[in-house]
């Protein structure tokens, strides 16, 4: 079935190499800069991110893709360029604020409490949609009874929506990896963002669980409405669902564009293979 998932049009009716849309972007870096001890780990990178979008970055190990999206989740600090969110400079925005702004993100390593139930770590992603009052929350008063069921109903929204019923009184440690990684993405969501950063959501999967992330991939495009920015190595899973990518080596651009023409791109294919494109 993924075949057939990859085989179809991705660009039909969409968007084209660099952001053809006539209204701003939703996300844009401009000459994005970050040195560790000397060393360049990205090195001046643009791109725009219209709304709507799943725009995908790859590249080899050490390429730069996880350092972009510590600079975007506000862990590292830019030593050069400047990053946009729905038209606001968040450069130098608190890293605690970016949740709330609305921009949420997965892990390379699944990042879930072990020991509590899958229903109390989705209910922890929508502590940035918290208005905590000492007060009001030692003496539980109506307001925080009332934000209390707006926050279940919220997490009950995105447990039918991935299908996590099942597992909802379960603890995360005795679940296998690709349920983890699905309960993962869920606490994204549960954090209603307008952007969300999907570090390798196919890692450690296998065909038939990466072929069910790029179904929920595009279902949370056209039924929540969120953009993405995804990280990944599996090129069938970014040809299935991208609308464009970014392809990185030793932090440094080498193509933009669809994922036809990122992966027949010469420089990328040099950069994967070590050789020359035939």
């Amino acid at each position: 079935m993924m075949t057939a998932v990859v085989e179809r049009n991705v660009n039909a009716g969409g968007l084209s190499n660099g952001v053809a849309t006539a209204a701003s972007p939703l996300f844009s870096a401009d000459n994005i800069s970050i040195s560790f001890g000397g060393i360049k780990a990205v090195d001046e990178v643009t791109f725009d991110v219209a709304k709507g979008e799943i725009f995908a970055i790859v590249g080899p190990n050490g390429a730069g893709k996880s350092t972009i999206f510590n600079l975007i989740s506000r862990i590292y600090e830019p030593t050069g360029g400047r990053l946009t969110f729905n038209g606001e400079d968040i450069t130098n925005v608190p890293a605690h604020t970016i949740a709330r702004r609305g921009i949420a993100r997965t892990f390379q390593n699944i990042e879930l409490f072990e020991h509590a139930t899958v229903l109390d770590n989705l209910l922890i992603g929508r502590h940035c949609r918290a208005q905590p009052s000492v007060i009001s929350e030692l003496f539980f008063t109506s307001g925080v009874r009332h934000r209390e069921l707006e926050h279940r109903e919220a997490v009950e929204e995105v447990i039918d929506f991935l299908n996590l019923a099942n597992y909802r009184e379960q603890r995360i440690s005795g679940l296998p990896y690709g349920v983890r990684k699905v309960v993962e993405l869920a606490r994204a969501l549960c954090a209603k963002p307008q952007l969300l950063l999907l570090d390798e959501p196919a890692s450690g999967l296998n065909t038939e669980e990466t072929e069910e992330v790029a179904f929920w991939i595009e279902d949370i495009k056209n039924d929540l409405g969120v953009t993405v920015i995804m990280i990944e190595h599996d090129m069938s899973l970014v040809s299935a669902v991208s609308d464009r990518v970014l392809a990185l080596n030793n932090g440094r651009m080498l193509a933009l564009g669809t994922p036809t023409e990122v992966q027949t791109d010469p420089a990328v294919i040099e950069a994967y293979l070590g050789g020359e494109a035939p």
